[in-house]
């Protein structure tokens, strides 16, 4: 047997296992042979009967939907229907770089961008979901386009994001109303930072760390939107988080790792989340919700 031969081979073997059982595990991507994003597409392939090139091209469109949003986002300044975001993410684009920090300003702005586009009801991809879809293209773009790598270099980062993204949904939440802000925004920054490990270059064993300390470091935020509406502090959080997938990359890239392995995380994340009062899950009964300005936002959008 030739080496495409039995690559192949491997491939479907994996397949084989993956078929069996869809509890896909962080575990599991772990120790999966590198790169990481091949594990995870072939297991899809055989549990939902997909060829390769169809799963691939999903994610291309995926990517350009992801940049279409982006590119809307920073050329507007319109406001919400709320009248409480829509000027942020062009706000920053086209101010100074006085920190001269090209990759932080980009990261930042794409993330807002897209979480703009969703405040002004335009089309965004949920990544998981629509309250955190900001994080994965301002991580994975911005990386990109400020290392000049091309949307075709993305597809399998992409895939892996996808893999571990079904991972945590597997064990646990990944809705604010469900498990607080740490399971929207911790799953997708969690996704961001093993698809920014796999761009640059890292193991199977980096990307799934990246995601472990993403994720373990965003355990016990609350999701309090103001007025119930995913605007404040939705948008510019997306920002910050974009930035912490960045952060978990880079420290997985130089062999950092999470102490507690990433299932237990998974699991830690889960239990928070059941302890998390429903006031500070979706309901906008607690926190920036109900501060005076907060409710003020409700009230005037109630027209009380």
């Amino acid at each position: 047997m030739g080496a495409d031969g039995a690559a192949s081979h491997g491939r479907r073997d994996r397949c084989a296992r993956a078929a069996g059982d869809d509890s896909v595990t962080l575990d599991e991507i772990l120790n999966a042979p590198s790169p990481a994003s091949q594990w995870v597409l072939d297991s899809d392939c055989a549990e939902n009967g997909l060829s390769p090139a169809i799963v691939k091209e999903a994610m291309r469109s995926r990517i350009a939907e992801m940049r279409d949003s982006v590119e809307r986002g920073l050329a507007s300044a319109a406001p919400s229907i709320t009248g409480m975001v829509g000027w942020n993410a062009k706000g920053l684009w086209d101010a100074p770089d006085v920190l001269q920090a090209p990759l932080l300003r980009r990261v930042q702005a794409y993330a807002m961008a897209v979480n703009e586009e969703n405040a002004r009801m335009g089309r965004i991809v949920a990544a998981p979901t629509a309250g955190s879809a900001g994080t994965i293209p301002g991580a994975l773009l911005g990386v990109a386009d400020h290392l000049k790598i091309s949307d075709d270099d993305l597809v399998m980062p992409m895939v892996l994001a996808a893999g571990v993204g079904k991972a945590i949904s597997k064990q646990m939440f990944i809705s604010g109303a469900a498990g607080g802000c740490q399971a929207e925004i911790g799953s997708s920054a969690a996704m961001a930072a093993a698809a920014v490990t796999e761009l640059l270059g890292g193991s199977s064993r980096a990307c799934v760390h990246a995601a472990a300390m993403a994720l373990m470091n965003t355990i016990g935020l609350v999701c309090d939107p103001v007025g119930g509406y995913v605007e404040v502090p939705c948008v510019s959080r997306n920002a910050f988080f974009a930035v912490h997938a960045v952060s978990s990359a880079q420290l997985a890239l130089s062999n950092l790792e999470s102490f507690i392995p990433p299932d237990e995380v998974i699991s830690a994340m889960a239990q928070v989340g059941r302890m998390m009062p429903l006031e500070l899950r979706e309901t906008a009964e607690g926190g920036l919700a109900q501060t005076p300005t907060g409710l003020a936002v409700t009230a005037r959008m109630e027209g009380k």
